[in-house]
């Protein structure tokens, strides 16, 4: 088997930029699902509103329904009297009109009666008699209420293509009437780990062996991240193995992750195997990261194979700083870090020439958020799981000093 043998370190938005290139405006297929279905899924056609919403004008605030320019003398010295006419009763269209001089009294929710066009909040009123109510404050015209198509007019966009649908987005359809959306399936993501010396989780390991924590925390991070994660085993330091293994990936996946055998030692085979499988279209060979620089990612047609490095705290922060955003390329949607401001609370040294991943623990102080780094190896889980997220020091920077405000990008 005849491989180029090249390793040129690319910076993370370069390979970032390299992915999406690569995959075009290639997306995974859709599907049609009922709105309880498809929380966390992102649509893929936009949902226009057939009608407008709210479709009628309705009180925000519980009070009294008025004419604005009765009210504009109102003061609590010297208060406006208004008649009542009658009462807005939730759910039933009100069968009145409110005329100069009157008002009604009306709920939250309530549909604005015919004459008026503002509300008065309860607080600023005090009923006089069953027929007659003080008004202390006066009210502009809309004032607590919301007209109609005022939260979306009519023919206008609701939710554009590539919406994540959580909890908000799902009210809005279902207040818009849709019982159905047509969404992105789950990208699926095949995971294959390798090594000699990788056994299940299930096993008791001899001493020269390791319990494989890659692929179930890159199976955790795929459901994350909205995507369907399909284990394919414990592949040997074998060629024609991986080779097998990995066609097999391909064919059911959208995309397929290597852990293991991607670095410079002789017994790694990830590169050969991904330059065969791809007819040598191995386009990125090392990232410029910390942890994170022996990463490889190959294209298939429009699936892309990633190469990650065997250690768990390396593969959890590639798949977070490359994979994710493609999984959300793969869906249509853009992915945003969430993070917090946090001072750190010791220096933090950086290598030159390389972006770099401190995980880092969040304590508050009063009103001041700290990051406290957790230092360790790659291969060191403990270290990952008492973190609560990670700093990037970028390429050129030295480090950062002890009370240095940072953004903390956090894990979930």
């Amino acid at each position: 088997m005849q491989t180029k043998t090249f390793r040129e370190l690319v910076s993370l938005q370069k390979a970032q930029r390299l992915c999406r290139q690569r995959l075009g405006n290639h997306r995974v297929d859709t599907e049609r699902l009922s709105l309880q279905e498809a929380v966390g899924r992102g649509l893929s056609v936009a949902v226009s509103v057939r009608t407008p919403l709210p479709h009628f004008p309705r009180a925000i605030r519980d009070g009294y329904a008025v004419r604005a320019r009765d009210t504009f003398s109102a003061s609590p010295t010297n208060p406006v009297v208004l008649q009542l006419t009658d009462t807005v009763h939730i759910g039933h269209a009100p069968d009145f009109v409110v005329k100069p001089g009157q008002a009604a009294q009306i709920p939250t929710g309530g549909m604005l009666p015919a004459g008026a066009d503002a509300v008065v909040m309860v607080e600023y009123t005090d009923p006089m008699s069953a027929d007659q109510v003080q008004i202390f404050r006066p009210a502009a015209p809309g004032q607590y209420v919301q007209q109609v198509g005022e939260d979306i007019p009519q023919n206008e966009q609701a939710l554009a293509p590539g919406a994540v649908l959580g909890p908000a987005e799902i009210a809005l359809l279902s207040a818009l009437g849709e019982t159905e959306v047509e969404v992105y399936r789950r990208p699926r993501v095949g995971i294959i780990s390798t090594g000699d010396e990788i056994v299940a989780p299930q096993h008791e390991p001899i001493p020269v062996q390791t319990r494989d924590a890659n692929a179930y925390g890159l199976a955790a991070a795929c459901r994350d991240n909205g995507s369907e994660p399909i284990l394919f085993g414990i592949v040997r330091d074998d060629a024609d193995e991986l080779l097998s293994t990995a066609g097999a990936a391909l064919g059911n996946c959208d995309l397929l992750l290597i852990s293991g055998g991607s670095s410079a030692g002789t017994q790694d085979i990830t590169r050969q195997v991904l330059a065969e499988l791809t007819m040598d279209e191995v386009f990125i060979d090392g990232i410029a990261l910390r942890p994170g620089k022996p990463t490889i990612v190959a294209a298939h047609d429009e699936k892309l194979i990633f190469g990650l490095p065997g250690h768990p705290v390396s593969a959890l922060i590639v798949f977070h700083r490359l994979v994710r955003p493609v999984i959300g390329w793969l869906i249509g949607t853009e992915v945003h870090d969430p993070t917090q401001i946090a001072q750190v609370t010791r220096n933090i040294p950086s290598e030159a020439g390389l972006t770099e991943y401190v995980r880092v623990k969040l304590r508050r102080d009063g009103d001041q958020l700290w990051a406290q780094p957790i230092f360790g190896k790659s291969a060191s889980l403990s270290t990952l799981a008492q973190t609560d997220g990670f700093i990037e020091i970028a390429t050129g920077i030295e480090g950062l000093i002890e009370g240095e405000q940072t953004p903390v990008i956090l894990w979930r």
